[in-house]
């Protein structure tokens, strides 16, 4: 298998566990869960934590104990996925389903993750206003450059990364263990709320957010992947026991996210809900009256909590979207622009949000967020329960039939809420809309989604046995039979009349010999040429004209036959043009040698050229 074709290849298998043994050898397995359950503690939870404690006061706790059951089960799946199959749960789908299914797959599950962003965005800009007075509008325009931490971070290394969340996560629950005993609240009101009790209305809402914001989609393709950092030998007793280590790191740590989404809860029970103030659902009304109620550290240990929990859910949610866009459509793009579309995506609904209703509406669109979130968990757990569910694939380490009943009722459950909620939603819709043709199109977007959450339950109970899977993102290796020797007789080489160009010259004379013709490209980039093209008489394009002819006459004192080709404009899209109008058989290139922040300024060439022709490119450097 290719290097790049694996699951988040810059750290594939980047750290070995083999070597270490004892405790050292559990340590060295822990890590990934605590990149997943910063995600189950992020600003869209204290949304739903606030709203649910200030108007039910301690009656919803047994729906995050719920949840975080839920989420312990479906992530354990998760890992065991990436651990057995060394795929995660996106690469999964690809190969399972067919391609017209990975295309939606792909949109919901960055739907999802822009709402994640999104809820992360809004606790952000909201820790930096409570902190610092900065103005929404401001907070929310600096998290854009959260995208150079992330980059920071990955080539500092797995383990840093880790050490990065596992610390912001510690920030958030010393502040809420602190704000505990600041609020004081009732443990025995707290145990009731642990019955569970029937839900309709406000209270089912919140509790589908709470769900959403518990169980979060993105986590399920991140954790199967993180999974996979971790080097051990791939035999059954090794494999046995990544799962075992694997499911001891994920049970603490979202036993910690549980703590810290009751904290919030209880916090919010105590403080507004016993003072009859029944509609915080805001984070900075929560904000102010605890610094009305309590005074003093309080409210500062709520914001700097915030901001630590929007920091590291940023950085998760980012590997989520790479995850699942090189999983499902096979694509792969750069980590800061992938980072920074999904942000900008984010940002845009966060900045309408405030310019067209006003800060006070974002408290509602947070909520809104999660239960997005809640809507997209089907599409990611029915497929993992029936990966890990197959003999065929997961051989001896497929699931127990109890776990198996355990999962399905969870999906269940999740799905049932589900459709309530939106039978609920819609239903409430056809008062306020007017129109029947947008009626009508939401009526018709709803059964899509639904035909698609069946059509993935389904395929796979029903797809042909004989069906062979491709396991592996690049398929299988091909059998090579006899080699003919490959005679070019048109090579295009691309010179810029620095010192690359005679190495570049050289290795391309050796593939063509003097039976070939010889191209030689140069394409000038002035202002003036960009405007004029091939009316350009600038001076640089008679200068580099001059030169270009001067190596053909060179070339042809040796014996080669070469033609001079100027290009104008964008490099890329000329050399490619001229390549193609030449019918060239292969391209020798020069390689710049620059990289990182150089690549930003001066472009990628070269990279640029092999997605515009279809022939050979040879690098030279």
């Amino acid at each position: 298998m290719k290097r790049d074709a694996e699951s988040l290849s810059e750290v594939h298998q980047s750290i070995d566990t083999n070597k270490r043994t004892g405790w050292k050898r559990i340590l060295s397995f822990i890590g990934p869960a605590y990149l997943v359950s910063v995600g189950y503690m992020d600003p869209g939870n204290w949304a739903t934590d606030l709203a649910g404690g200030s108007k039910f006061g301690y009656q919803l706790i047994w729906v995050l104990l719920m949840s975080n059951l839920i989420a312990l089960l479906l992530q354990s799946l998760s890992a065991r996925l990436g651990i057995v199959r060394g795929l995660d749960l996106a690469q999964a789908s690809r190969n399972s389903y067919p391609k017209w299914v990975n295309i939606p797959l792909f949109i919901l599950a960055q739907t999802a993750i822009v709402a994640c962003d999104l809820a992360e965005i809004i606790g952000m800009a909201i820790g930096l206003q409570l902190l610092f007075k900065l103005p929404l509008i401001w907070g929310i325009s600096l998290t854009i450059f959260d995208t150079f931490l992330l980059l920071f971070l990955m080539n500092k290394g797995m383990r840093k990364m880790e050490a990065f969340i596992v610390s912001m996560v510690f920030i958030v629950g010393i502040s809420f263990l602190v704000e505990m005993f600041i609020v004081e609240p009732s443990f025995t009101e707290i145990a009731s709320g642990f019955k569970p009790s029937l839900l309709s209305g406000q209270a089912l809402y919140i509790a589908i957010g709470i769900i959403g914001a518990t169980v979060m989609p993105h986590n399920l393709y991140l954790h199967s992947s993180l999974v996979q950092t971790r080097k051990f030998e791939r035999d059954s007793n090794g494999i046995r026991e990544a799962i075992k280590f694997n499911f001891i790191d994920t049970a603490v740590a979202l036993n910690l996210a549980f703590f810290v989404n009751a904290a919030i809860l209880i916090l919010a029970a105590a403080a507004f809900y016993k003072n009859g103030l029944h509609e915080v659902a805001e984070i900075k009304d929560a904000h102010r009256l605890l610094e009305n109620i309590f005074g003093g550290v309080a409210p500062s240990l709520f914001a700097i909590a915030l901001i630590a929990a929007g920091q590291s859910s940023t950085v998760t949610g980012t590997l989520a979207g790479q995850i699942i866009m090189e999983g499902h459509l096979n694509l792969r793009i750069e980590p800061w622009l992938r980072r920074l579309i999904t942000r900008i995506l984010a940002i845009a609904p966060a900045f309408f949000t405030i310019l067209w209703f006003g800060e006070d509406a974002l408290s509602g669109l947070l909520i809104l967020s999660q239960v997005v979130l809640s809507l997209q968990l089907g599409f990611a757990v029915i497929p993992l329960i029936h990966f890990t569910s197959s003999k065929k694939e997961m051989k001896e380490f497929a699931i127990k039939t109890w776990v198996k009943i355990l999962a399905w009722l969870s999906a269940l459950v999740i799905v049932i809420l589900n459709v309530k909620l939106v039978i609920e939603e819609i239903s409430g819709w056809a008062n306020d809309i007017n129109g029947s043709f947008i009626y009508g199109l939401i009526l018709l977007f709803a059964a899509a989604i639904g035909f698609l959450l069946l059509y993935i339950f389904i395929y796979p109970l029903f797809k042909s046995r004989k069906d062979k899977q491709v396991n592996i993102p690049h398929g299988h290796a091909l059998n090579i039979n006899d080699i003919e020797k490959i005679t070019y007789k048109r090579i295009g080489i691309t010179v810029d009349f620095s010192k690359q160009d005679r190495n570049t010259i050289q290795h391309a004379l050796l593939q063509g010999g003097k039976d070939a013709t010889y191209d030689l490209i140069h394409i000038v980039e002035t202002a003036v040429a960009r405007y004029h093209g091939q009316l350009a008489l600038d001076h640089e394009t008679q200068s580099d004209a001059d030169n270009l002819q001067k190596y053909c006459d060179n070339l042809a004192k040796l014996g080669y036959t070469a033609h001079p080709y100027i290009g104008f404009g964008s490099t890329a899209k000329s050399i490619a043009e001229i390549s193609k109008k030449n019918k060239l058989e292969l391209l020798v290139m020069g390689a710049h040698g620059h990289k990182g922040i150089k690549d930003l300024i001066f472009g990628t060439t070269v990279d640029s050229v092999r997605h515009k022709v279809s022939i050979p490119i040879f690098i030279v450097k």
